[in-house]
């Protein structure tokens, strides 16, 4: 008898035993490490965009500041809570399936689903008021970038440029304006802002209606019980990524929505 022949455990062969692998260890240390590799990319694809997002924020300092408070911080601060929330409940659904408790797994599956659609619920919202107040860079969609204010811009943060012309006061002490032809100029240079903003949220956008769509398959098995204390890698795997998701957007709220909303006097 060959020495290298794989003998299945005595409990017998599990359904999800791929057969390339020894045992279901070695397959739960490849598929972990294949998640980890992937999630690498991830981080290069996004810091690619941090790092640009940086450069040009330094370069046009008083333009990234306009753009940033014209949006709404309450907004992006219920999403980071939403967000985080569901990072709570995707840990507890992946404990559910390592403790073999099935119903569990499937509730706190379904919450990460429904907070996950609340977040994007709400992007959407934030992206109908930037659509209204014609925010939306280039001349693609709908009424094209104006920051000027005009017919068809409504919107308490659609004029940037009234804003930076005549700014509220700050802490309750008066703060200059910019001249009338400077805010202007600053008000156009903002669609770069907006550039930034709306291919870095929705790019993470997207990852989550892919996730959604990913943790719509996997609830489908975890009904099915298909998961336990033998094996849960696909949801343990899938809880990396929604955790990775998550941590993005906690970078992403304080580069888009916080720093530094105070422009230089």
């Amino acid at each position: 008898m060959s020495t290298n022949q794989t003998t299945a455990p005595a409990t017998g062969h599990h359904p999800a035993w791929a057969h390339q692998f020894e045992n279901m260890q070695q397959q739960k240390e490849a598929s972990s490490f294949g998640m980890w590799v992937f999630l690498l990319t991830e981080i290069m694809m996004f810091g690619g965009l941090f790092t640009a997002y940086m450069i040009y924020r330094i370069k046009f300092y008083d333009a990234f500041v306009a753009g940033s408070s014209s949006i709404n911080v309450q907004w992006g601060f219920g999403n980071t809570l939403v967000l985080i929330g569901s990072s709570f409940t995707m840990a507890m659904a992946v404990w559910a399936a390592h403790k073999g408790k099935r119903m569990q797994q499937v509730v706190y599956l379904v919450l990460t689903m429904v907070l996950g659609t609340a977040f994007l619920g709400v992007k959407a919202v934030e992206y109908k008021a930037k659509y209204d107040e014609c925010h939306i860079p280039g001349q693609v969609i709908g009424k094209g970038f104006n920051a000027t204010g005009g017919p068809g811009c409504s919107g308490e943060g659609a004029n940037i440029a009234e804003e930076l012309e005549h700014p509220k006061t700050l802490a309750g002490k008066e703060v200059a304006g910019k001249p009338r032809a400077a805010a202007e100029q600053i008000a156009r240079q903002s669609e770069l802002f907006f550039v930034f903003y709306f291919a870095m949220t929705g790019l993470h956008a997207t990852h989550m209606i892919i996730g959604l769509g990913v943790l719509a398959w996997i609830l489908r098995r975890a009904w099915k019980s298909e998961f336990g204390p033998a094996y849960y890698t696909p949801v343990e795997n899938f809880g990396l990524y929604w955790h990775f998701v998550d941590i993005v957007w906690i970078y992403l709220f304080p580069l888009l929505y916080l720093i530094n909303r105070i422009p230089h006097h």
